[in-house]
């Protein structure tokens, strides 16, 4: 059945809601100035005093998208058009399935999903989880084995058993606990059709409840520690994982990103800290109310808890014996994926994007270097973090984040990495969401996915955000995609050369620099750039995650979509338009490469939706293949 729910406050609106920031408007009126003309944002034109040179390739797109040029498009493949209908839309030749939805059991024994209820906490610590993010494929010994995140969940679908939507007893709350986290499953295509293995000893459920070692500077620190766990040296649980990452040891890394919503306070006059407040952590939750079951999430009792949360945590999916592992070097943010590349002289580096407005954008270095073949398993347990600063001139550089440079020490550098990069003057960003890295060039792109603050709000650290660098539109409602080369093509290089992919917009509404760049036009139109993922051809992945009303702004540009485009170019072309109310997100690949794999996540959030059964709305993964069998991606 279709639940009609009242909207969802999006996660930053509701931070807003419990800790405004203090309006700053004196650049505003000038930032808008900045960007009142969309001749301003032609490839090697300045935006006001802010020169951002974009590279030559970048904006070749409206050229070679006419005459003889076009034949030379990599992108072969016939544009789906902007829709709002209720289902996946694809270029002709391609095909799409379900290969798993919330609730579908992973074991024999397993109840099957109940729509009229959303089951029990029993079923779902035996069934896939809800809100299926960011995924990567692991074969092993010529098996696939699919990692997924479950990010968060509908409560209205979730808690279908109530009549309000709202958990009522301590099953609810278990419910609700097993449907976050991480879902490991062996995928086969059996009979022609791509599905869980039903019973595989893969298969398995990492969520809120299952324990996890603390590993890295913040291990053992007073910060961490609490009466559960008097060490600070093992956290349960992980929840609301965003994107991830893959190791080139086979590992998974997944990133916790809102983990501030589901804390809150029985004494409502309990004093908060000011790190409670950078990072969101108020007096109520999100409505999930798990502190009715378990008083670990009531701060007036728990007042550190969250400080074990907001990691990046690294699962082994071929061993379900092993205990994942919070890696602290990575720092503690709201984190949305984590790009691992091995830079040329061994040390892995990995990309990190902290996910609200006007944060900021990380690099980690490992101490150690990869070896092939070697025992590569604490990689990520030392290292050093840095933050980016780009400059106007399309240079930047990262500034390391040490006891030297911020006066604070390792393990609180680690838990509170926002007031680290604060101190050493990091550029603020419009909500820096997936890093994605290009496989035949040290090229790294990011997804600035949208921020209405720009150039009237600070953070939440107080930071300024004026529409400067790689962020210049105020009121940013489009978002835009930021790229960086390394200086001498090393990733572990201290400087960079930054300019802009793409500027997100809606050129049928505007004629400024919110109708986007050069490479963007009425047939190609998008806003929210969020999931980013590079192919093995090097072509570059674009999922959204926006606004789909088809109102002012947003007229025409439909529901969330998926994009494909070519950094050589500049061309972008819309592959795949998802279902109503749902963001596109996350994607893998078979090891064959015959079968792309996308999440499909809360159709029909505000209640307009049925897909995929024509009932309740459940989120899912969905297998894309093309007809005539051949390699996509």
């Amino acid at each position: 059945m279709s639940v009609k729910q009242e909207p969802m406050l999006g996660f930053d609106e509701h931070d807003e809601r419990v800790r405004p920031a203090v309006e700053v408007v004196e650049f505003e009126e000038s930032a808008k100035r900045m960007v009142s003309r969309r001749g301003f944002l032609s490839g090697g034109a300045a935006v006001g005093a802010t020169a951002f040179v974009m590279g030559s390739t970048t904006f070749a797109a409206g050229k070679a998208l006419a005459g003889e040029e076009a034949k030379l498009s990599r992108l072969a493949f016939e544009m789906v058009k902007a829709n709002t209908k209720d289902t996946v839309t694809v270029p002709a030749g391609y095909k799409w399935e379900v290969l798993a939805s919330w609730g579908e059991p992973l074991f024999s024994n397993a109840p099957a999903f109940d729509p009229t209820t959303g089951g029990t906490g029993a079923s779902q610590e035996q069934a896939f989880g809800d809100h299926n993010d960011g995924m990567a494929v692991f074969s092993h010994n010529g098996r696939q084995i699919l990692a997924v995140n479950n990010e968060y969940t509908n409560l209205n679908t979730l808690h279908a058993n109530r009549a309000d939507g709202k958990p009522a007893n301590a099953d609810d709350i278990r419910k609700s606990k097993a449907a976050h986290g991480v879902s490991i499953v062996e995928i086969a295509r059996q009979n022609g059709q791509w599905g869980i293995v039903k019973d595989s000893e893969f298969n398995r459920r990492i969520t809120a409840d299952t324990e996890m070692d603390i590993t890295g500077p913040a291990r053992g620190h007073d910060l961490l520690k609490t009466k559960a766990d008097p060490k600070g040296e093992v956290a349960k649980g992980t929840w609301n994982n965003c994107g991830n990452g893959q190791t080139p040891w086979g590992t998974y890394l997944t990133c916790e990103e809102n983990f501030n919503g589901y804390f809150s306070s029985s004494n409502k006059n309990m004093p908060l800290t000011p790190q409670m407040k950078r990072y969101g952590i108020s007096h109520d939750d999100w409505g999930y109310n798990w502190a009715m079951a378990d008083e670990r999430f009531d701060i007036s009792k728990n007042p550190q808890e969250p400080n074990r949360f907001g990691y990046i945590v690294e699962i082994d999916p071929t061993n379900p014996d092993a205990r994942p592992k919070k890696r602290t070097a990575l720092g503690r943010f709201k984190h949305e994926n984590a790009e691992v590349e091995v830079a040329a002289n061994g040390h892995v580096v990995v990309y990190l994007g902290d996910d609200e407005r006007g944060e900021f954008l990380y690099r980690f270095v490992s101490k150690n270097k990869y070896v092939v073949g070697g025992d590569n398993t604490d990689l990520l347990e030392e290292g050093t973090l840095y933050v980016a600063k780009f400059n106007d001139n399309n240079t930047g550089r990262w500034i390391a984040l040490t006891p030297e440079a911020t006066g604070m020490s390792a393990a609180e550098i680690a838990i509170y990495t926002r007031e680290a990069a604060s101190k050493v003057g990091a550029t603020t960003m419009d909500r820096p969401e997936w890093v994605a890295s290009n496989p035949h060039k040290a090229e790294v792109y990011c997804a600035l996915t949208n921020n209405k603050n720009r150039g009237v709000k600070p953070n939440a650290g107080g930071d300024e955000t004026p529409a400067t660098g790689p962020n210049p539109r105020v009121k940013n409602n489009f978002g835009q995609i930021v790229r960086w080369r390394p200086e001498g093509q090393d990733h572990t290089a201290p400087n960079f050369n930054w300019d802009l992919f793409v500027l997100a917009g809606n050129p049928a509404v505007y004629d400024d620099a919110y109708a986007g760049s050069s490479n963007i036009n009425k047939d190609n139109m998008f806003n929210s750039p969020d999931g980013l993922q590079f192919d093995s051809k090097g072509l570059l992945w674009i999922q959204t995650d926006g606004n789909y009303s088809n109102q002012e702004g947003f007229a025409g540009q439909g529901n969330n979509q998926m994009l494909v485009g070519d950094p050589e170019t500049g061309e972008i072309k819309r592959f795949l338009v998802g279902p109503k109310e749902c963001e596109i997100t996350g994607s893998a690949w078979s090891a064959d490469r015959t079968t792309m794999f996308i999440s499909i996540q809360h159709p029909g959030e505000d209640g307009n939706s049925t897909w995929p059964n024509g009932g309740m709305p459940r989120s899912s993964v969905i297998a894309i293949s093309r007809e005539d069998g051949a390699v996509i991606g």
